[in-house]
């Protein structure tokens, strides 16, 4: 079974992907829902954040308040390297659980690994090949802005947070370009998933 990581930067369409490749019968683990599991109430990786972050990062039913903490850790990387500290090695486990489930049952030819992170958090490492998407520098930021509410500087905040693409792109074996309309993405994701979808 072939383990393929989608990963592309923020508002770059790598979540309409990732829901097309459902819609073809991929089997998808999705790191941002991993990411809400081992943080909600009661777990290690809550804890350890509330106890460095604070009970204003939390809502009135004591869960976190991810844009608040979101807004914290975008606008200071020291704040940030802290979060993902303590819940990086956390999310990786649960990954690899998720990974052996899914090789168990044995039914697929190709699972996906969806991962803003996939690069930073060495992620590519546990995955056969990787699909990056990519986006228009201008796109994206318009994207950002209307999608998250934010203003402009908020929106180059989150992305410059992340790796550079032209770093990211060395890693690609695939690079989806959704810089056009949905049909143009669309092609190309089903090209790529012809060869497991046979």
């Amino acid at each position: 079974m072939q383990v393929i990581g989608l990963t592309g930067g923020i508002a770059s369409g790598k979540s309409t992907v990732s829901k097309l490749l459902k819609k073809m019968g991929a089997v998808v683990i999705d790191a941002d829902i991993v990411s809400r599991e081992i943080m909600v109430k009661g777990t290690e990786a809550y804890n350890k954040i509330v106890e460095y972050f604070g009970r204003e990062i939390l809502k009135e039913d004591g869960e976190i308040d991810r844009k608040k903490l979101g807004n914290i850790v975008f606008a200071d990387r020291r704040k940030l390297k802290k979060l993902n500290e303590i819940t990086h090695p956390i999310i990786i486990e649960r990954i690899k659980e998720k990974i052996e489930e899914e090789r168990k049952k044995n039914q697929q030819k190709a699972i996906v690994l969806d991962a803003a992170l996939l690069i930073e958090m060495k992620l590519y490492k546990m995955v056969d090949e990787v699909w990056l998407v990519v986006v228009d520098s201008k796109t994206q930021i318009k994207r950002v802005m209307e999608r998250d509410k934010l203003s402009y500087k908020d929106a180059l905040n989150r992305i410059k947070s992340q790796m550079p693409l032209d770093e990211k792109i060395r890693y690609a074996d695939f690079i989806i370009n959704n810089s056009k309309d949905f049909k143009a993405m669309e092609k190309q994701v089903t090209l790529f998933w012809g060869r497991f979808a046979t």
